[in-house]
């Protein structure tokens, strides 16, 4: 299992400008259809919080256009400063227990079959919100008993195994209704200590594991790419995470939010994420998705690549 060394130097965030400039293959425009409008009126209308926005991804304007979204619990302040991520840090206010309701509301009105479900980090709440992930997953499944779903959770820091199985007991125990767990490894270890401060890695592949050992639980993950990386070290992180029975992996460019964030030490070419796609099929994902404009939950109501 790969180590971080507290000897290699942090990334400077201060405006330390990108390698070279953006190339056309990670340019995206805005959706401007039906489908976009008929998105965005549904997540303004029910008052929630999207990944999509707070993150800045560049794919909002090709997943809202298709009538998909990334909703994200627990408002939108993380109690966390993670050096790529564009999401507000601070001390959160509470949380709101409705919202539950409210994101079952909006996937019905979007007539979602698959809907991705993430959070901020929330280190002031003892369960780290695992009781509004449960309770989300129980009120998707309760208007809709066949509707996929996806969480995207943080590494519930000091409380991961209660965190799985308050999740967990949300289940549906039917036969062939799973749930996908992700969690997002980011980067390797070496540059946690800049990328992910807060966070530990052997902390992340556990949570993995546990949600992997769950019965209808299929364990995910993904990388940023473009930080400063070699090719060993992600194919180390892939080696690990199939160690903790991960099957899923998405693998994309890392792209600077604002020139306060980490810079961009590389932008790699599309023909070097189809090389990490064919390695990580290689090591046994059975679901790989690998590109200059993946994220997460890019395409992720598709059962397979």
């Amino acid at each position: 299992m790969a180590q971080s060394n507290p000897d290699i130097p942090v990334f400077d965030h201060s405006a330390t400008p990108n390698a070279t400039r953006m190339p056309r293959w990670v340019r995206q425009p805005l959706g401007d259809d039906l489908h976009y409008g008929l998105t965005a009126g549904s997540v303004t209308g029910n008052r929630l919080h999207t990944v999509c926005e707070e993150a800045r991804c560049p794919n909002r304007g090709e997943c809202w256009s298709r009538g998909t979204a990334t909703f994200m619990l627990l408002g939108d302040t993380c109690t966390r400063a993670c050096g790529f991520c564009a999401v507000k840090t601070g001390r959160p206010d509470g949380f709101d227990a409705d919202e539950p309701r409210r994101i079952a509301a909006a996937v019905q009105a979007m007539g979602l079959e698959y809907v991705v479900i993430t959070s901020v980090n929330r280190d002031d709440l003892t369960d780290g919100g695992a009781a509004i992930f449960a309770a989300t997953l129980h009120r998707l499944r309760s208007d809709n008993p066949d509707i996929g779903v996806e969480i995207l959770t943080p590494d519930f820091h000091r409380c991961q195994e209660a965190a799985v199985a308050t999740v967990c007991a949300a289940l549906d125990p039917r036969p062939g209704l799973r749930l996908v767990w992700g969690h997002n490894m980011e980067t390797v270890p070496r540059l946690y200590r800049s990328a992910r401060k807060g966070a530990d890695y052997d902390r992340s592949l556990r949570l993995l594991a546990l949600a992997a050992a769950q019965s209808g639980v299929e364990a995910k993950s993904a990388l940023m790419l473009g930080l400063g990386e070699t090719r060993d070290e992600v194919l180390e992180v892939l080696h690990d995470l199939r160690a903790a029975h991960v099957t899923r992996i998405a693998l994309g460019q890392y792209l600077r939010p604002t020139r306060y964030h980490l810079p961009v030490r590389a932008y790699l070419p599309p023909e070097v994420f189809a090389d990490y796609a064919h390695a990580a099929r290689d090591l046994g994902f059975t679901w790989v998705k690998s590109g200059p404009l993946v994220r997460s939950s890019y395409h992720a109501e598709e059962q397979q690549q």
